[in-house]
Protein backbone atom coordinates (compact mmCIF):
# COMPACT_ATOMS: atom_id res chain seq x y z
CA UNK A 1 0.00 0.00 0.00
CA UNK A 2 1.19 3.49 -0.85
CA UNK A 3 0.61 6.08 1.87
CA UNK A 4 0.26 9.55 0.36
CA UNK A 5 -0.06 12.69 2.45
CA UNK A 6 -2.28 15.34 0.84
CA UNK A 7 -1.02 18.66 2.14
CA UNK A 8 -1.66 22.37 1.69
CA UNK A 9 -3.17 25.30 3.56
CA UNK A 10 -6.88 25.87 4.17
CA UNK A 11 -8.84 26.23 0.94
CA UNK A 12 -6.36 24.39 -1.24
CA UNK A 13 -8.88 21.64 -2.00
CA UNK A 14 -7.46 18.73 0.01
CA UNK A 15 -10.82 17.33 1.15
CA UNK A 16 -12.46 17.66 -2.26
CA UNK A 17 -9.61 15.95 -4.10
CA UNK A 18 -9.48 13.13 -1.54
CA UNK A 19 -13.24 12.56 -1.78
CA UNK A 20 -13.04 12.38 -5.57
CA UNK A 21 -10.13 9.96 -5.65
CA UNK A 22 -11.48 7.76 -2.86
CA UNK A 23 -14.37 6.83 -5.16
CA UNK A 24 -11.87 4.78 -7.13
CA UNK A 25 -11.35 1.10 -6.31
CA UNK A 26 -8.48 0.52 -3.92
CA UNK A 27 -8.24 4.12 -2.70
CA UNK A 28 -9.15 5.23 0.83
CA UNK A 29 -9.33 8.73 2.35
CA UNK A 30 -8.20 9.32 5.94
CA UNK A 31 -8.90 12.82 7.30
CA UNK A 32 -6.54 13.80 10.12
CA UNK A 33 -8.91 16.58 11.22
CA UNK A 34 -11.56 13.96 11.93
CA UNK A 35 -9.07 11.87 13.85
CA UNK A 36 -8.21 14.95 15.91
CA UNK A 37 -11.89 15.70 16.58
CA UNK A 38 -12.34 12.14 17.85
CA UNK A 39 -9.72 12.77 20.51
CA UNK A 40 -11.66 15.86 21.69
CA UNK A 41 -14.91 14.04 22.47
CA UNK A 42 -15.91 13.66 26.15
CA UNK A 43 -14.05 10.63 27.41
CA UNK A 44 -11.66 10.81 24.46
CA UNK A 45 -7.91 10.66 25.04
CA UNK A 46 -7.36 14.42 24.71
CA UNK A 47 -10.49 15.70 26.46
CA UNK A 48 -9.23 16.02 30.04
CA UNK A 49 -5.87 17.38 28.93
CA UNK A 50 -7.53 20.05 26.81
CA UNK A 51 -9.66 21.11 29.77
CA UNK A 52 -6.62 21.19 32.02
CA UNK A 53 -4.74 23.40 29.55
CA UNK A 54 -7.47 25.69 28.22
CA UNK A 55 -10.23 25.55 30.82
CA UNK A 56 -14.00 25.31 30.45
CA UNK A 57 -14.11 28.32 28.14
CA UNK A 58 -13.61 25.89 25.23
CA UNK A 59 -16.75 23.88 26.04
CA UNK A 60 -20.17 23.98 24.42
CA UNK A 61 -23.27 23.84 26.57
CA UNK A 62 -23.46 20.05 26.31
CA UNK A 63 -19.93 19.67 27.71
CA UNK A 64 -18.28 18.81 24.40
CA UNK A 65 -15.32 20.77 23.08
CA UNK A 66 -16.52 23.61 20.87
CA UNK A 67 -14.05 23.50 18.00
CA UNK A 68 -14.85 27.07 16.95
CA UNK A 69 -14.07 28.40 20.43
CA UNK A 70 -10.91 26.34 20.62
CA UNK A 71 -9.84 27.47 17.17
CA UNK A 72 -10.39 31.14 17.95
CA UNK A 73 -8.23 30.72 21.03
CA UNK A 74 -5.29 28.87 19.53
CA UNK A 75 -5.13 30.67 16.18
CA UNK A 76 -4.46 33.95 17.99
CA UNK A 77 -1.85 32.53 20.38
CA UNK A 78 1.19 30.65 19.01
CA UNK A 79 1.98 29.12 22.42
CA UNK A 80 -1.58 27.84 22.79
CA UNK A 81 -1.44 26.43 19.24
CA UNK A 82 1.81 24.61 20.01
CA UNK A 83 0.33 23.23 23.24
CA UNK A 84 -2.76 22.00 21.40
CA UNK A 85 -0.63 20.25 18.80
CA UNK A 86 1.54 18.66 21.50
CA UNK A 87 -1.58 17.21 23.12
CA UNK A 88 -3.46 16.11 20.03
CA UNK A 89 -1.01 15.29 17.24
CA UNK A 90 0.68 12.27 18.90
CA UNK A 91 -2.80 10.83 19.49
CA UNK A 92 -3.71 11.44 15.86
CA UNK A 93 -0.51 9.71 14.78
CA UNK A 94 -1.35 6.70 16.95
CA UNK A 95 -4.85 6.46 15.48
CA UNK A 96 -3.51 6.92 11.96
CA UNK A 97 -1.05 4.04 12.29
CA UNK A 98 -3.86 1.81 13.45
CA UNK A 99 -6.02 2.73 10.47
CA UNK A 100 -3.15 2.23 8.03
CA UNK A 101 -2.56 -1.26 9.42
CA UNK A 102 -6.25 -2.05 8.87
CA UNK A 103 -6.14 -0.78 5.28
CA UNK A 104 -3.01 -2.81 4.50
CA UNK A 105 -4.80 -5.90 5.74
CA UNK A 106 -7.71 -5.13 3.39
CA UNK A 107 -5.42 -4.83 0.37
CA UNK A 108 -5.94 -1.10 -0.17
CA UNK A 109 -3.66 0.25 -2.91
CA UNK A 110 -3.50 3.95 -1.93
CA UNK A 111 -4.21 5.59 1.41
CA UNK A 112 -4.72 9.34 0.97
CA UNK A 113 -4.01 10.99 4.31
CA UNK A 114 -5.35 14.52 4.42
CA UNK A 115 -3.74 17.01 6.79
CA UNK A 116 -2.64 20.63 6.54
CA UNK A 117 0.14 20.17 9.10
CA UNK A 118 1.60 16.82 8.07
CA UNK A 119 4.83 18.51 6.98
CA UNK A 120 5.06 21.16 9.68
CA UNK A 121 4.09 19.44 12.93
CA UNK A 122 7.05 17.93 14.82
CA UNK A 123 4.71 15.24 16.17
CA UNK A 124 3.97 13.60 12.81
CA UNK A 125 6.06 10.54 11.97
CA UNK A 126 6.81 11.27 8.35
CA UNK A 127 8.53 7.93 7.80
CA UNK A 128 5.01 6.43 7.73
CA UNK A 129 4.45 8.19 4.37
CA UNK A 130 5.73 7.16 0.97
CA UNK A 131 4.89 10.44 -0.76
CA UNK A 132 3.46 13.89 -0.08
CA UNK A 133 1.38 15.91 -2.53
CA UNK A 134 1.25 19.66 -1.89
CA UNK A 135 -1.75 21.40 -3.47
CA UNK A 136 -0.66 24.87 -4.58
CA UNK A 137 -3.41 27.50 -4.82
CA UNK A 138 -3.05 31.31 -4.57
CA UNK A 139 -4.36 32.83 -1.35
CA UNK A 140 -7.10 34.86 -3.03
CA UNK A 141 -8.57 31.76 -4.62
CA UNK A 142 -8.33 29.87 -1.34
CA UNK A 143 -10.14 32.74 0.38
CA UNK A 144 -12.95 32.62 -2.20
CA UNK A 145 -13.32 28.87 -1.73
CA UNK A 146 -13.52 29.12 2.05
CA UNK A 147 -16.12 31.89 1.89
CA UNK A 148 -18.12 29.89 -0.66
CA UNK A 149 -18.08 26.91 1.74
CA UNK A 150 -20.17 28.93 4.20
CA UNK A 151 -17.47 30.08 6.63
CA UNK A 152 -17.80 33.65 7.87
CA UNK A 153 -15.22 36.27 6.98
CA UNK A 154 -13.69 36.37 10.46
CA UNK A 155 -13.11 32.61 10.55
CA UNK A 156 -11.64 32.64 7.06
CA UNK A 157 -9.27 35.48 7.91
CA UNK A 158 -8.19 33.67 11.07
CA UNK A 159 -7.49 30.42 9.22
CA UNK A 160 -5.55 32.11 6.47
CA UNK A 161 -3.50 34.10 8.97
CA UNK A 162 -2.74 31.05 11.12
CA UNK A 163 -1.38 29.17 8.09
CA UNK A 164 0.32 32.10 6.38
CA UNK A 165 3.75 30.58 6.98
CA UNK A 166 2.89 27.15 5.59
CA UNK A 167 5.10 26.36 2.63
CA UNK A 168 6.30 23.16 0.96
CA UNK A 169 9.63 21.97 2.38
CA UNK A 170 12.44 20.74 0.16
CA UNK A 171 12.23 16.99 0.62
CA UNK A 172 12.69 14.30 -2.05
CA UNK A 173 9.29 12.65 -1.66
CA UNK A 174 7.21 15.80 -2.15
CA UNK A 175 5.44 16.76 -5.36
CA UNK A 176 3.78 20.15 -5.81
CA UNK A 177 0.57 19.95 -7.83
CA UNK A 178 -1.39 22.89 -9.23
CA UNK A 179 -4.64 22.91 -7.23
CA UNK A 180 -6.43 25.51 -9.34
CA UNK A 181 -9.36 24.74 -11.58
CA UNK A 182 -12.23 22.21 -11.52
CA UNK A 183 -11.86 19.61 -8.76
CA UNK A 184 -12.11 16.68 -11.19
CA UNK A 185 -9.16 18.07 -13.15
CA UNK A 186 -7.14 18.58 -9.98
CA UNK A 187 -7.93 15.02 -8.96
CA UNK A 188 -6.59 13.74 -12.29
CA UNK A 189 -3.39 15.75 -11.81
CA UNK A 190 -2.91 14.35 -8.32
CA UNK A 191 -3.48 10.73 -9.37
CA UNK A 192 -1.19 11.15 -12.38
CA UNK A 193 1.55 12.59 -10.13
CA UNK A 194 1.20 9.68 -7.70
CA UNK A 195 1.35 7.01 -10.41
CA UNK A 196 4.29 8.69 -12.17
CA UNK A 197 6.20 8.83 -8.89
CA UNK A 198 5.74 5.12 -8.21
CA UNK A 199 6.02 4.12 -11.85
CA UNK A 200 2.88 2.02 -11.85
CA UNK A 201 -0.87 2.16 -12.32
CA UNK A 202 -2.47 1.95 -8.90
CA UNK A 203 -6.17 2.19 -9.68
CA UNK A 204 -8.49 0.26 -11.96
CA UNK A 205 -11.26 2.83 -12.34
Amino acid sequence: MKVVGIVGPAGSGKSTVCRILSQKAGVVHIDCDRLAWETYRPGGPAYSRLLARFGERILAQDGSVDRKKLGALVFSDPKAKADLEEIVHPLVMEALKGLLAQERAKGTRIALVEGALLLSSPHIEREEFDLFIWLSVPEEERKRRLLASGLDGETVARRLSAQADLSPPKIPNLIIVDGRGPPEEVGKRVLSAIERYFGETLTNS
